[in-house]
């Protein structure tokens, strides 16, 4: 089912990383003016640009057309600090604001123009306070869909309600990529623009009208993402920026503590202090930080979700930095004074065969807490069908227990990360930590498996044997082509060095046919040829197969280097 978009507002300031450089750099506005990431021209002031510089130059040419152009480096970070300033000045007339990009910010306009009197005072009002509060010339722009009020802001028009789709028909897709949040989002869109522009698809109108299905099929989750901002939609609404500042409390241990009570015991006062303060502001928040120094100087910092029923209490907070700085000992966060103490034989801190004492850590000398993603309490959407029972709560006491007793890294949750394959994409965390994930599932990742996932995936993946009608086996050349369609699953019979193998079960599941066993194969799907970093001294080469065997187990095979084995199974 599909939702009407929500209407958008967006303010733009034209060039503004360059602009950014300028203002830290203290470069006049007169002066042409571009940044460069040491490849290619990436931003150009209005002067440089009236001047022949365009996005895309090499230096050499860019120099050619404008000798006297100040080139500056690129920096996201100051770009992004740059910006605040504009993003607190349009906060004074429309509060709770979504930060795209530098340079770009987008709010729910519905309201906020019902309470200027309409869509153009809203933004009369956004660019008069921004020039006011800043010095910035800005756009603003108003339509329903994000990818209209980007274009209109662009424009610096409103388009009315109900006109988006028609506002979008006849712009080039490449327009697309002006939505983009970051550089290496905006080079997959660039790609899929080019493919498009081959096929004859080279409007956002053209785009809209193929079918949705069809799109997705042929592009991905890229293509239909492309697809329904073409047709004026949302992928969601935007989010209200967080205005409230983080809330810290610190305290210095003096004497240092060697042992997990005594930090406990300063950790506890500082909970107590943390929840106080976010009481005496009606806040609530949704992570805690825990930061701790070492007298030798080294940095300990880990962050927890604030999740469920009485997260934010003191003791609660109590518990996880009690749990944190046991986890620590039980990991190889700190080696830098580990090592030196050994090398100087002066052995562990603390009194021996002591429970509580810290091995391997040098003293604690100063503890910190940050409540994180504050926001106002009650602001929090509750259940929907009712409160909970508590079993969130219980849950939630017994998993932070057995994290309490064995260590942080005991519990862990599954996560869903980048990857091409089925054991890439499988990514285990500690149970409430905030752990950022190493690949973003968000990427396109070409050449990875269609839709569905297999439902479970093996530890060790198992080795069989796939034949084809003649009885041959099916290999893989070095092109990554099959030799013969697949027919017939067999699993090796153990050696006698190996002795009785146990057929892979997961619980839940029914086991695999065991050694010996073969399985015909009554439908299959692919291959799918995967190669990568070619260019590296170990590349990955592999080809997965989708099998139906006559029992009904659907399996996902892989080949490499001249062997199959399972590495998942279907429902």
């Amino acid at each position: 089912m599909t939702t009407s978009p929500t209407r958008t507002a967006a303010l733009w300031v034209p060039d503004w990383p360059v602009l950014a450089a300028m203002a830290v750099r203290d470069v006049p506005a007169h002066v042409p003016a571009a940044t460069h990431d040491g490849r290619r021209v990436v931003a150009v002031s209005a002067t440089a640009r009236a001047q022949g510089v365009r996005r895309g130059m090499r230096r050499r040419r860019a120099r050619e057309c404008c000798p006297e152009l100040e080139l500056l480096d690129v920096d996201d970070a100051r770009d992004a600090r740059e910006f605040e300033p504009v993003a607190l000045a349009a906060e004074t007339v429309v509060a709770g604001l979504e930060i795209t990009r530098p340079g770009l910010l987008l709010l729910p306009a519905a309201g906020a123009s019902r309470y200027h009197g309409s869509d153009a005072a809203l933004a009369e009002a956004l660019v008069a306070r921004v020039a006011e509060r800043t010095g910035h010339e800005s756009q603003v722009g108003v339509a329903d869909g994000i990818l209209a009020a980007v274009l209109a802001a662009r424009d610096a028009a409103v388009v009315p309600p109900g006109r988006s789709a028609a506002f979008l028909a006849p712009r080039p897709a490449r327009d697309l990529v002006h939505v983009t949040a970051r550089p290496d989002a905006a080079v997959a869109v660039d790609e899929l623009v080019d493919l498009l522009g081959r096929l004859g698809v080279r409007t956002l109108g053209a785009l809209a009208a193929l079918p949705p299905a069809t799109v997705e099929g042929r592009f991905g989750d890229l293509g239909a993402w492309a697809h329904r901002l073409a047709r004026g939609e949302d992928l969601r609404p935007p989010a209200r920026r967080r205005v409230e500042p983080d809330v810290a409390v610190s305290a210095e241990l003096d004497p240092p503590a060697e042992r997990v009570d005594v930090a406990t015991f300063a950790a506890r006062r500082l909970s107590e202090d943390l929840h106080d303060q976010l009481v005496a502001r009606s806040l609530v928040a949704g992570r805690l930080r825990i930061t701790a120094r070492t007298v030798e100087g080294d940095d300990l910092e880990r962050t927890w979700r604030l999740d469920g029923p009485g997260a934010m209490s003191p003791a609660r907070l109590t518990d996880k930095v009690r749990w944190q700085l046991e986890g620590w000992l039980t990991t190889t966060s700190v080696r830098a004074g580990r090592t030196a103490r050994a090398a100087r034989g002066g052995g562990e801190h603390g009194s021996p065969g002591g429970a509580d004492v810290v091995p391997g850590v040098a003293p604690l000398a100063r503890l910190s807490l940050t409540a994180e993603e504050v926001v106002p309490a009650g602001a929090e959407q509750p259940r929907l069908w009712g409160a909970s029972s508590g079993e969130d709560a219980r849950a939630h006491r017994a998993l932070g227990r057995v994290q309490g007793l064995l260590g942080g890294d005991a519990v862990l949750r599954v996560e869903v990360q980048g990857g091409r394959d089925a054991t890439d994409r499988v990514h285990l965390v500690p149970f409430g930590e905030d752990v950022a994930r190493p690949r973003d599932p968000a990427l396109p990742w070409p050449g990875a498996l269609p839709s569905p996932a297999p439902a479970v995936v093996p530890v060790e993946p198992q080795d069989v044997v796939v034949l084809d009608d003649a009885g041959r086996p099916v290999v893989v050349d070095a092109r990554l082509a099959m030799s013969g369609e697949p027919a017939t699953v067999r699993w090796p019979a153990a050696t006698a060095e190996e002795g009785p193998r146990r057929p892979t079960a997961p619980r839940g599941e029914a086991a695999l046919p065991g050694p010996g066993s073969a399985r015909a194969v009554v439908d299959w799907a692919g291959p799918w040829p995967l190669a990568e970093r070619w260019w590296t001294p170990a590349p990955r080469r592999r080809v997965h197969v989708q099998v139906l065997l006559d029992d009904g187990r659907g399996l996902l095979l892989a080949s490499a280097r001249g062997r199959w084995t399972v590495e998942g199974l279907y429902d």
